[in-house]
């Protein structure tokens, strides 16, 4: 049995650990609010640029706008978009997201696809320079307050690439954010657009509105356009693929404090259960220390008499 004096050391280092934690756990608790207040805002623009984007779709747009244009067969070259955090104590949450790039990277390249590998977050620069493997940019400014520019920055040169058809897709792995407790690590294509499908009640599957001209899908919709449909697609559509990335960076962000606070939360559950059992064990070993010393006072004191 440890020495009470060890024991006590050991008292004090897991309770110093403990403040720690719990002090993690409450910093990650407030920034979490604010982080699903970006999340819960994002989504009503992103559904109502979806909704017009399905409204105004036709075909033959596609020959007119590149980044609606579907690949004819299977990619040749693909844009990875990997998100991670810069930070860890956070659980799985970034070996999930690496984990799920490296799945997505294996199956497009044994489809016979090139991957150019985009990183976002430190931990994922860190893994992929530990693998060696080569990556065609890098970025680890963006932290846990991503805004619409650093998405720009981001998607806009793949976009140039995919518009010019050095590129046959872009996807981006990040991780969903459900709730603070559910962030599965999701695989999803931004480029090329693939259109939403319309909401309009009136129109059903098979409608020949979607196939039609923008005219006949116009007049469904009951949309006055100016000055036209083409020119509202020409800004809407790099606005779409932009408004796809920050989803995915303020979901990623609010996901890895939701790991976080987890994370924090059981370390400090724990520390406080080894506490207590350190305490328990300190409390044995001095009961058997007292009754040690009382046990050779008594035999001094016997010693003494004979």
């Amino acid at each position: 049995m440890a020495k009470p004096r060890e024991l006590r050391r050991r008292i004090k280092s897991v309770q110093s650990t403990r403040k720690i934690t719990k002090t993690m756990e409450l910093v990650a608790t407030s920034k979490l609010k604010r982080a699903q207040d970006r999340v819960v805002a994002a989504r009503p623009y992103a559904a109502a640029l979806a909704e017009v984007i399905g409204d105004l779709y036709a075909p033959e747009l596609a020959e007119r706008f590149p980044l609606l244009r579907q690949p004819g067969g299977k990619s040749r070259r693909v844009a990875l978009i990997l998100i991670t955090a810069n930070r860890g104590l956070c659980g799985a949450f970034n070996a999930n997201l690496i984990r799920e790039a490296r799945r997505r990277i294996e199956q497009l390249e044994g489809e016979g696809a090139g991957v150019d590998l985009h990183l976002i977050g430190k931990k994922g620069i860190t893994y992929f320079k530990f693998a060696k493997r080569p990556v065609a940019s890098q970025r680890t400014d963006i932290g846990d307050k991503p805004n619409a520019e650093h998405a720009a920055e981001v998607v806009g040169p793949l976009m140039t690439q995919f518009e010019s058809g050095a590129l046959d897709a872009v996807e981006v792995v990040f991780a969903q954010f459900k709730s603070a407790v559910s962030t599965p690590p999701t695989t999803l294509r931004i480029l090329p657009i693939t259109p939403p499908r319309s909401t309009d009640p009136g129109r059903k599957p098979g409608d020949p509105g979607l196939a039609s001209g923008v005219s006949s899908v116009r007049s469904s919709a009951n949309y006055i356009l100016k000055p036209s449909a083409d020119a509202i697609l020409e800004q809407l559509l790099p606005l779409y693929v932009r408004n796809q990335l920050y989803r995915a960076l303020v979901e990623t962000a609010a996901a890895f404090l939701g790991a976080q606070r987890t994370a924090m939360k059981n370390a400090t559950d724990n520390a406080g259960d080894i506490i207590e059992l350190l305490q328990r064990t300190y409390n044995r070993a001095r009961q058997a220390q007292i009754t040690q010393e009382l046990a050779e006072i008594v035999g001094g004191a016997e010693a003494l008499k004979g």
